[in-house]
């Protein structure tokens, strides 16, 4: 797969203007990584955007003397800010949780599109929200669910194709739990047929009962809808009307 076919994949990439495609395809700088490489550390001055092409990141922060996982990145994911309409410096680390190549856009280099092209200010702006919008609300799960919904809500989160590329240790970092507590509702959702679990990864088998754990009606119906249990006839504000079958 082509360079240029790796960044359609990312969907950020893909709501960006046509020019703007084309100047962070041309000027950015792709990098290989092997497992454990740091692409910046938290704190860091040097701000811009990575576009992960293939493999895995880890975005770890501090708390206290603790470096706990905050979140990973995956091939179509964009993160990061810039320093150049504002904001401070690397609030995250990125490490390579296994080989990996992405496309970085350094602050200078997003100046020099940002001058012949302003829509690019607009995209960042719009990365930037994104991400603040999955901090906040992954925050409000977590102190709003229980164990269980816990971590049933980041399965959801993380999953791609029904599936969860992370250890038990990973995921009860991400639930603010102890691997102990994780692996005993792992072993619950798997005896109830919501999850398997496999090696470093997580399969996910039932959304809908995961979506339920989680607060998500509107999971729960999307989950009904994809497997044909039903289908939604309309909607209003504070109902949802749903028919059987097909």
């Amino acid at each position: 797969m082509t360079i240029a076919e790796q960044l359609r994949q990312c969907r950020w990439f893909g709501r960006c203007d046509p020019a703007v495609q084309q100047a962070i395809a041309a000027d950015g700088r792709l990098a290989t990584l092997a497992r454990g490489q740091w692409i910046y550390g938290e704190g860091d001055m040097a701000t811009g955007i990575v576009i992960v092409l293939d493999g895995m990141l880890r975005l770890e922060a501090a708390a206290g003397e603790k470096t706990v996982l905050v979140g990973i990145a995956r091939a179509g994911d964009a993160f990061g800010q810039s320093r150049q309409m504002g904001g401070g410096p690397r609030i995250v680390t990125a490490i390579a949780s296994r080989p990996s190549r992405v496309l970085t856009i350094s602050d200078t280099m997003l100046d020099r599109i940002g001058h012949r092209l302003p829509a690019l200010w607009k995209a960042t702006s719009e990365l930037v929200y994104g991400q603040l919008d999955a901090s906040v609300h992954g925050l409000a799960q977590m102190l709003s669910l229980r164990p269980r919904g816990r971590i049933a809500a980041r399965l959801l989160t993380f999953a791609r194709d029904a599936e969860v590329p992370l250890n038990q240790s990973d995921l009860a970092e991400l639930c603010g739990l102890s691997r102990k507590v994780v692996s005993a509702h792992l072993a619950a959702l798997e005896q109830a047929g919501a999850i398997r679990r496999g090696y470093r990864t997580i399969h996910l088998r039932d959304m809908a009962r995961l979506s339920c754990l989680a607060g998500d009606a509107d999971g729960v119906v999307k989950a009904m809808e994809r497997s044909g249990i039903a289908h939604r006839v309309s909607a209003s504000d504070d109902s949802i009307l749903l028919a059987a079958g097909p």
